[in-house]
């Protein structure tokens, strides 16, 4: 393994994990009770919580091919990266630029146990893997650039992951310091949860989520909108998860895709 290494950390299964939990939603089997129990109080208030999972991961989908395609990207930092299913990221892009070089970053350790699964790369092209958090930027820039070149574009990816950052851990600075190191040319992709389509039903998942100790801060389109202040943004804009480019679909159900309460965009640096 090419990537940072370290002695594992302990896996904590007295609490649920957001990457377990979505993992279930799934259909994995990298999770713990616990993350079960959570994923079944959520579809209890939503029973569309596992396709809206799936759906935000056909996002990603859509998206890589989009920058991998169009917008030619060969390079890639995705924060928040999960527990695998395939296609991973590196998948898509490296399909359609063989020599794209992906960098994958998570905070949980049993994500880590899956990083050499994640470091299956094409002959011409890279992927590896940083252990550490949103909240330590710095470590993940200093890392990263070991293996990626900054004065080339570069993919910034955290998709479902800013919902999991309260507005006490700052997380527009956070995504400033991330995106003001990136050249000219690079992009944000970012897809986050909202109450403005379901209110009473997001608001149940955020307390459902409380008491299970983990954050959940779903945000406004005009919240939103902040992470991307600097940037243009590629239409169609700040959408609706299933509105961004859904031509660009690739085996995906489409029935009541239009229920997911999260938001997606693409911004691109000038």
């Amino acid at each position: 393994m090419t990537g940072t290494e370290s002695t594992s950390p302990r896996i904590d299964t007295s609490k649920p994990h957001p990457a377990r939990v979505y993992d279930w939603f799934l259909g994995g089997k990298d999770n713990y009770p616990v993350d079960e129990e959570l994923g079944r109080q959520i579809m209890s208030i939503d029973a569309r919580a596992k396709h809206v999972a799936r759906t935000n991961r056909w996002f990603m989908h859509r998206v890589t091919r989009w920058l991998a395609g169009e917008a030619g990207i060969t390079q890639y930092l995705d924060v928040g990266t999960g527990i695998p299913t395939e296609p991973n990221l590196h998948q898509i892009a490296q399909g359609i630029a063989s020599e794209a070089r992906v960098v994958y970053t998570d905070n949980d350790p049993i994500v880590l146990t899956h990083a050499e699964a994640l470091l299956r790369s094409t002959p011409q092209g890279v992927t590896d893997y940083i252990q550490a958090d949103v909240r330590e930027p710095g470590l993940i820039l200093e890392q990263a650039r070991k293996i990626l070149d900054f004065d080339r574009p570069v993919a910034l990816s955290l998709v479902a992951l800013l919902h999991f950052v309260g507005d006490a851990d700052r997380p527009y600075d956070l995504v400033g310091r991330l995106v003001d190191a990136l050249p000219s040319g690079s992009y944000l992709v970012l897809s986050q949860l909202t109450s403005d389509f379901d209110p009473e039903a997001v608001q149940r998942g955020v307390q459902m989520y409380a008491a299970g100790g983990v954050t959940l801060a779903p945000r406004t389109q005009a919240e939103i909108a902040h992470f991307f202040e600097g940037l243009d943004v590629v239409e169609p804009g700040i959408v609706q998860l299933t509105r961004w480019h859904p031509e660009l679909a690739v085996d995906e159900a489409t029935e009541g895709n239009e229920g997911a309460s999260l938001y997606a965009a693409v911004g691109r640096k000038p």
